[in-house]
């Protein structure tokens, strides 16, 4: 017998409602053979918060589909919509993508623009240096700023940031996004519609006829789309995007295996900023490291790591470690972001119109004092902000 709908309904009114005020940033429904269960994804971590009857799966299921304009009887082929959802006094945007799997479809709803202020750069984590290497690049009349990173690394909000300060009324702002996260007053933002034919590369070319002071891409994915981001940079546009590369380093090689001519690439990137987000360590209950524990840590840093560490921070270095308690999650609570910030020298365009490898480009970037994101994750341990297993979990060396 089918479950009633209002029970599902129900269901799904109270996940969405818990998933808004515990912060998540995916709701993932998912069928075994004999389970069904929800996770919420908090602070970049999956956890279990409900597990209905398998009788109501099918009526959760469908409910979310009909909600997002899904088509509720197929069931066979990957599927993409979009809510609406009414939330205390706002609307939220769900973005919705089902997946047929061995026990049935799987569904995850990101939760996109619940958090509509943005944060100034500052408060994303950006050490003051590496702030005012962003804000001269932004400050530029043209150029090409990446910020790279993977999947939920925070690297549209570093891009709105920026676009905050670029937002007067004399600037005219453009976007081009899939789908649009974050609503901007005053720029002019579009949605990519694969189906309808309007693509980044052909949307891109629109743009470029609406007289454009600067335009902001949400993600470079091919050859035609990096070669028109190019071209925009180098006929007096500031052009802001994305790419999902490990580090700053590593995206010059990405964008020369695109097929971009290493000419065009030294001429046109500004300014790369390499990104992951950490957990915070829980204010309430995190816990200092006694005397010994501090003089390990530092024993154990190699020697570049150590050159990074200036003397007076090594002196005013509180280090913590992660308890818990019932005002976090296992000792975390919240996120900050590490930055690698890379501006191109001329030393580097030398060595982009080299062909230089990865390897040599990091190490032109550690001549010019570029931190690497483990030592960015370092001086955040040393200013008591995250936890040296946090670091050492999300963040390689080099």
């Amino acid at each position: 017998m089918a479950a009633p709908p209002d029970t599902a309904v129900k269901i799904l009114d109270d996940l969405l409602h818990q998933a808004l005020t515990l912060g998540a940033s995916d709701i993932h429904f998912e069928s075994g053979e004999e389970t069904f269960r929800a996770r919420f994804r908090i602070d970049g971590l999956l956890r279990l918060v409900a597990t209905p009857t398998l009788q109501l799966r099918d009526a959760v299921i469908s409910r979310l589909k009909v909600m997002a304009r899904m088509d509720i009887a197929e069931k066979r082929i990957p599927q993409d919509g979009r809510i609406k959802y009414p939330y205390l006094d706002r609307t939220i945007d769900l973005r919705v993508s089902s997946l047929p799997t061995l026990h049935g479809e799987k569904i995850v709803v990101r939760i996109l623009n619940f958090s509509r202020e943005r944060p100034e750069l500052e408060a994303l984590g950006y050490e003051p240096d590496d702030r005012a290497k962003l804000v001269q690049a932004i400050g530029r009349p043209h150029g090409l700023i990446l910020m790279t990173g993977p999947t939920g690394s925070g690297k549209t909000l570093s891009l709105y940031s920026c676009l905050e300060l670029l937002n007067r009324t004399e600037v005219n702002i453009s976007t081009v996004e899939d789908p649009s996260e974050i609503h901007l007053p005053g720029a002019n933002q579009v949605n990519i519609n694969e189906r309808a034919g309007l693509t980044f590369a052909n949307t891109l070319r629109a743009l470029l006829r609406q007289d454009p002071d600067v335009i902001m891409v949400g993600e470079i994915r091919d050859l035609e789309t990096a070669e028109i981001v190019i071209q925009a940079a180098q006929t007096g546009h500031l052009v802001l995007s994305t790419l999902h590369t490990n580090d700053a380093p590593g995206t010059l090689a990405r964008l020369r295996h695109m097929g971009l001519a290493a000419f065009n690439v030294a001429a046109s990137v500004t300014l790369i900023t390499a990104q992951r987000l950490v957990r915070r360590l829980c204010d309430h209950c995190k816990q200092p490291m006694t005397a010994d524990q501090v003089d390990f840590f530092f024993n154990i840093l190699n020697s570049q790591d150590k050159q990074t560490i200036s003397s007076h921070t090594r002196t005013q270095a509180s280090l913590f470690k992660a308890l818990g308690c019932n005002a976090c999650d296992k000792g975390y609570k919240g996120r900050i972001g590490l930055y690698q910030v890379m501006p191109i020298s001329d030393a580097m365009q030398t060595l982009i119109m080299r062909d230089a490898d990865t390897q040599t480009l990091a190490t032109q970037a550690a001549l010019e004092e570029i931190r690497t994101l483990r030592q960015a994750g370092w001086l955040k341990v040393l200013q008591g902000i995250t936890s040296i297993e946090e670091i050492m979990a999300l963040t390689h060396h080099g």
